[in-house]
């Protein structure tokens, strides 16, 4: 017994055979437009293509080996809004002389702002000597930040990555604390995640700890990589306070390594990887995020080459993958 599906492909088939051909590629494309549609719903719903800044975090054109003047020049020439800068290299500039107000100056004049600052200070540790110790040095890198006319640094869990178990409770309480020393200076330290941690790896545990807080200038501060490598799959981004977001760091990574093996070396630029950043983009601004997206790479293969090169790739590579986020 010959089945429809032949009936319909024989040479003789009845003179309805086209009608129905027809009928039937319709119905697959509309099956694939259904599809289509599916996905697209899926992605969490924006009302408006937020107006983002573009932001060099250093590191990615290998600030440890690049003078802290040159960086600037470097992010200014290839087109970027901002840069976050890494105090460490500040301080090499002053220990060899120069001075915080011609930094700023120098800034300024090339069209930057300095939306946000990397250091390590022990704001988190449960010991209580260490703990102020901490707080004092987050003090006065908060300070060299406000000099350089900026307004927010991050504030990563520096000196309780080794051990689990802190006490999230605890955790927000201290972070309360900081940005009491924050307000005081008038920048902002925004609770960040890291995905290599013993503590604060977790999308939730970060959500913990700024909530817990009960602070206004409370914020967080993601990653990309790190969001990954600490196990998160991408279902609750629009759980993120959007509005409560100042700045991202803005990746990608590949699928191999593998999470338990990825390392900071590993991350690529925005689109190159397999990271799912349409979905991150979208949620992050449908819960009202619009601010910075800061490009924070360590791969030492991009350390080999120019570094304005890389600066001018960057940008490029993240203003594409807005683009096709909001298309």
């Amino acid at each position: 017994m010959n089945s429809p599906s032949s009936n319909l492909l024989s040479p003789n088939a009845g003179p309805d055979r086209r009608h129905i051909l027809k009928n039937s590629l319709a119905g697959a494309a509309a099956l694939g437009a259904w599809s289509m549609a599916e996905e697209l719903m899926a992605q969490p719903a924006v009302q408006f293509k937020p107006e983002f800044r573009y932001c060099l975090n250093t590191s990615t054109i290998n600030g440890r080996n690049v003078m802290i003047r040159e960086q600037i020049k470097i992010a200014s020439k290839a087109g970027y809004d901002s840069v976050e800068i890494w105090l460490r290299d500040v301080g090499r500039m002053v220990e060899a002389g120069g001075k915080l107000k011609d930094l700023a100056s120098e800034i300024a004049d090339l069209g930057l702002k300095v939306d946000s600052a990397i250091a390590f200070s022990n704001w988190i540790v449960d010991d209580e000597q260490k703990r102020k110790v901490g707080l004092e040095q987050a003090k006065r890198d908060m300070a060299i930040v406000a000099e350089l006319g900026g307004t927010h640094i991050a504030a990563p869990p520096a000196g309780a990555t080794r051990e689990p178990g802190l006490d999230l409770d605890a955790a927000a309480d201290r972070y309360r604390d900081l940005l009491e020393v924050g307000k005081a200076v008038g920048v902002v330290p925004q609770v960040e995640l890291w995905g290599f941690s013993k503590n604060l790896s977790r999308l939730e545990e970060v959500l913990h700890v700024a909530a817990g807080a009960d602070h206004p200038d409370a914020c967080v501060l993601l990653d990309v990589y790190h969001l990954y490598k600490g196990g998160c799959e991408f279902n609750n981004m629009e759980l993120v306070p959007g509005r409560k977001m100042h700045c991202l760091h803005i990746n990608d990574y590949p699928a191999d390594p593998p999470r338990a093996q990825i390392a900071d070396k590993d991350r690529v630029y925005p689109g190159d990887g397999v990271a799912p950043l349409n979905r991150i983009l979208r949620a992050l601004a449908a819960g009202g995020f619009s601010g910075t997206l800061s490009l924070e790479l360590f791969n030492p293969e991009y350390h080999k080459q120019p570094a304005q090169e890389v600066a001018a790739t960057g940008i490029q590579k993240m203003k594409r993958a807005v683009a096709v986020a909001f298309a």
